[in-house]
C-alpha cells in the first residue's frame, strides 16, 4: 500500500489518512492508487466496523495535483485524458466511499478543494474543524466542471442557488458557513476534530451494519422519487429487515432493557 496513504485500525475504526501534506494531499496515482487499496482492505476487513477518513497536515485534499503530469495512455487528447484519469482514478475512490458497506466519516482538517469536496462529501458524515474550508475553483480558474461528484452532492445538500454560486464564482466557504447552510453535519473546534470523529464513527460502526447501508441506500435514491415511491421503499425495506439479525437483535434488547449489541449478531 502507498506512502501516501496510511491506515490504521483501531477498535473496529479504519482511519484512513490521505498523506501528501506537502501539497495539501493533492491527488496523484500514488495517493488516489492508495486509497483505492485502503478502501477496499477496509470493506473487506472483518475487524472494520466504520471507516474514518481524514487528511495529514493543514489540508485535507486540495483537488488533483496539476504538478503531476500527465497520467492517461498515450494518443489521447487532452480533455480525453482527463476524462481518463477521472473515470480510472477518482471516481473508483468516490463509487468505494459512497457505496460501502460500513458507515464513512470524513474529516475535514484543513482545505477541501476540488475533488477533495467530491470524496470528503460521498462519505455518509462530514464533520469539519472550524479553519477548515471548501472551494470549487472548476470553472472560474481551470474552465472545466466540478467533478468526483460534487455536481450531485452539493445542490442536494445546500440547494441549487447556493450550488451555482459556489462553482461558477468560486468563493471560498468556511466550514462555519458549511455547517449553517447544510453542506456538513457539524464543524467544530481544531483541537477536537480527532476526537470528536473518531467517537462518531465508532459510534457508527456499533450500530447495524445493514440498516445503515439501507438508510444511505434510501436517503440518496430518495431526491428522484415521488413521495409515492418513497413511501412504497420504506415498506420495502421494513418488510426486509425485520427477517434479518440485527432486528431480532435490537427486539431482544429493547424487551431485555438492555443496550443493543449488533456486532454480536452479524
Amino acid at each position: 500500500m502507498s506512502d501516501a496513504v496510511l491506515t490504521t485500525v483501531d477498535d473496529g475504526v479504519a482511519t484512513i489518512m490521505l498523506n501528501r501534506p506537502e501539497v495539501l494531499n493533492a491527488g496523484n496515482r500514488d495517493l488516489l492508487g492508495g486509497l483505492r487499496a485502503a478502501l477496499e482492505s477496509a470493506e473487506h476487513d472483518d475487524a472494520v466496523d466504520a471507516i474514518l477518513l481524514t487528511g495529514a497536515g493543514r489540508g485535507f485534499c486540495a483537488g488533483a495535483d496539476l504538478t503531476a503530469g500527465n497520467w492517461w495512455p498515450d494518443g489521447l487528447t487532452i480533455g480525453e485524458g482527463v476524462a481518463w484519469v477521472l473515470e480510472e482514478w477518482w471516481n473508483p475512490c468516490a463509487r468505494a466511499i459512497a457505496g460501502s458497506s460500513k458507515p464513512t466519516v470524513a474529516a475535514v482538517n484543513g482545505v477541501a478543494a476540488g475533488g477533495g469536496i467530491g470524496l470528503a462529501l460521498a462519505c455518509d458524515i462530514v464533520v469539519a474543524a472550524e479553519s477548515a474550508s471548501f472551494v470549487q475553483v472548476f470553472g472560474p480558474q481551470l474552465a472545466l466542471v466540478p467533478d468526483v461528484g460534487s455536481t450531485w452532492w452539493v445542490p442536494r445538500l445546500i440547494g441549487p442557488a447556493r450550488a451555482r454560486g459556489l462553482m461558477m464564482l468560486g468563493d471560498k466557504l468556511p466550514a462555519p458557513t458549511a455547517k449553517e447552510w447544510g453542506l456538513i453535519w457539524e464543524c467544530v473546534p481544531d483541537g477536537d476534530l480527532v476526537e470528536v470523529t473518531r467517537s462518531l464513527a465508532g459510534q457508527l460502526g456499533s450500530y447495524d451494519r445493514e440498516a445503515m447501508r439501507s438508510i444511505r441506500a434510501i436517503l440518496d435514491g430518495g431526491m428522484d422519487r415521488s413521495f409515492d415511491e418513497q413511501l412504497d421503499v420504506e415498506r420495502d425495506e421494513n418488510g426486509r429487515l425485520p427477517n434479518l439479525p440485527g432486528f431480532m437483535e435490537g427486539m431482544a434488547a429493547f424487551i431485555e432493557r438492555r443496550p443493543p449489541d449488533f456486532r454480536r449478531a452479524r
